[in-house]
């Protein structure tokens, strides 16, 4: 795992900052309840992400389903499109899993499927965030949270080949501002947990709450075989989940494509695939696959 350095169990508060619970996020009942296969604590590294992609492709029977790796301070978190930033240490929730959905019967999840799992973790963060925060959060489509309509947390899926030839494992990151200030935010559209009213800034429960309701729903969606028109943990489908919780839907939108290209129209939906439908203004609908989308004001959409 590179030069990352493994939390101390004791480790003081750094400022208003608390370390995470590790006790408490190492808990055999809270392992047991979610599924968790391991959870890893972290002092400081790079990329969550980038780490889990490494270890899963050099030692994939050491890096199972649901294998977690946490970090108290990223000093290169990924975004889409290779963005690059970094948060004051335990400031965030820095949080990466290794995926290899399998069936109830342990039969793999059609790898079409995994498209949908980036936007199952905003779904969970998003009802996390509710239960645990008192914070109402949406969806932006691909894999933003919103909160008024600013960006609480970013969620970046990776396929990942394994060095023994089996099925891809999707390596899924979340990154979640707790307590960043408006100094400290990486752009202006940005905002987090404390500025927002947030009823807790712990970290640990945060984390906890997000991972309990994931983990819920991940292998819900597993056991129905990757159908996002199934009903999820009793409730409604995936597809009806994300739906209901995303705000681009129904907006003008400026979706700025792969090759420099950009497509601007009304988002009406999203296909079994999770893309997202883009009626152009001459109304021929393109399927948006990949790609930054900005939400557009009337006079900005071209029928002001």
């Amino acid at each position: 795992m590179d030069a990352q350095q493994p939390a101390p169990r004791e480790s003081p508060g750094s400022g208003e900052n608390p370390a995470l619970d590790q006790r408490s996020l190492l808990a055999p009942d809270f392992l047991s309840a979610t599924g968790i296969s391991r959870l890893d604590v972290v002092e400081s590294t790079g990329s969550t992400n980038t780490d889990l992609v490494r270890a899963v492709t050099m030692e994939p029977k050491k890096w199972a389903d649901l294998a977690v790796l946490t970090a108290e301070h990223q000093t290169a978190a990924r975004g889409r499109l290779d963005r690059h930033w970094e948060s004051p240490e335990r400031s965030a929730v820095s949080v990466s899993m290794v995926l290899r959905p399998v069936t109830v019967d342990g039969m793999p999840v059609p790898t079409q499927s995994y498209s949908w799992l980036s936007l199952l973790a905003a779904v969970a963060l998003r009802e996390a965030l509710q239960e645990t925060a008192g914070v109402k959060a949406q969806i932006k489509w691909p894999n933003d949270v919103l909160v008024n309509g600013r960006k609480i947390a970013g969620i970046l899926a990776q396929l990942t080949a394994l060095g023994d030839g089996s099925v891809p494992a999707v390596i899924l990151g979340v990154g979640l501002n707790v307590t960043l200030t408006e100094d400290q935010l990486p752009v202006p559209t940005a905002t987090s947990l404390a500025l927002e009213g947030s009823t807790t800034t712990d970290r640990t429960a945060l984390l906890k709450g997000y991972l309990t309701h994931f983990t819920r729903l991940y292998r819900s969606f597993c056991n129905a075989e990757g159908d996002p028109h199934a009903g999820l943990a009793g409730g409604p489908s995936l597809h009806k989940r994300v739906e209901t919780a995303m705000i681009t839907l129904g907006r003008e939108v400026r979706a700025h494509l792969p090759g420099d290209h950009e497509l601007v129209g009304h988002a009406s939906r999203l296909d079994d695939h999770g893309s997202l439908l883009v009626v152009d203004h001459g109304g021929r609908e393109h399927v948006v696959t990949a790609g930054d989308v900005v939400h557009l004001r009337a006079t900005e959409s071209g029928y002001a």
